[in-house]
């Protein structure tokens, strides 16, 4: 049974302001997603790799990033839906069923590390589901409509949450299975989890783990990567 990633690259990351993919910014000379596949690529715990890209990226996806970059693990190249919900669920679909582990991660994600990736297996294969996740810093306000306080929540107890996130695979295409028949929105997978009942355990993850998603979050992976050249 495979352990396998789908790196979900179908969003237009409009903070960005290219009028194109952000996954494909050059971020020290290679496209921002090829950063990140080159991380499961390189790990033998992962047996293939599925890339979810936008509408009418896959030639794009094919040429600049598995071929340029020799991304031999990458097993399928899937067109991603209307919500981010939908673009996971076709790269699920997409998997043969000889599938043990699953793990969904961003495409806009480049740092996560191999210890990252290892942990989250082993929790995934142990609880059936786990989120990456980092202690929040700063004070959290709870606000309403009128732009009031509403409460503090305590900030000790609060995770921001990252990728990967990881599954059973059985558990998860039931979970998506099951979304498919109401019209919910869910701003990431372990919801639908947590919808079922079933206990998703955190594995604490980094404060480099950054998403890009601004041009301010370029210079920061820029810095990122500067200081692990220099590690």
């Amino acid at each position: 049974m495979k352990n396998i990633a789908i790196i979900v690259a179908a969003g237009k990351g409009k903070r960005m302001g290219r009028g194109y993919n952000k996954q494909y910014i050059l971020l020290a000379d290679k496209p921002i997603v090829a950063h990140t596949i080159e991380v499961f690529e390189n790990m033998d715990l992962i047996d293939e790799i599925i890339l979810v890209v936008g509408r009418g990226e896959t030639d794009l996806a094919k040429k600049d990033i598995i071929y340029k970059y020799n991304l031999k693990k990458v097993v399928k190249i899937v067109e991603g839906g209307t919500e981010r919900q939908d673009s996971v669920y076709n790269g699920l679909k997409a998997i043969d069923g000889n599938c043990n582990i699953v793990l969904i991660h961003d495409g806009a994600r480049p740092f996560v590390t191999d210890s990252i990736i290892e942990k989250s297996i082993k929790a995934a294969g142990d609880m059936g589901a786990c989120v990456v996740a980092v202690r929040v810093k700063d004070t959290i306000k709870v606000g309403n409509k009128n732009m009031e306080v509403d409460y503090t929540p305590d900030r000790d107890i609060l995770w921001a949450v990252q990728t990967p996130q990881t599954f059973r695979y059985k558990l998860l295409l039931e979970a998506y299975e099951r979304l498919q028949t109401d019209n919910t929105k869910v701003t990431d997978d372990a919801m639908l989890i947590e919808k079922l009942g079933h206990t998703v355990r955190i594995v604490e993850g980094s404060y480099e783990n950054i998403k890009i998603t601004t041009p301010e979050d370029l210079i920061l992976g820029e810095g990122i990567l500067k200081k692990r050249e220099n590690i």
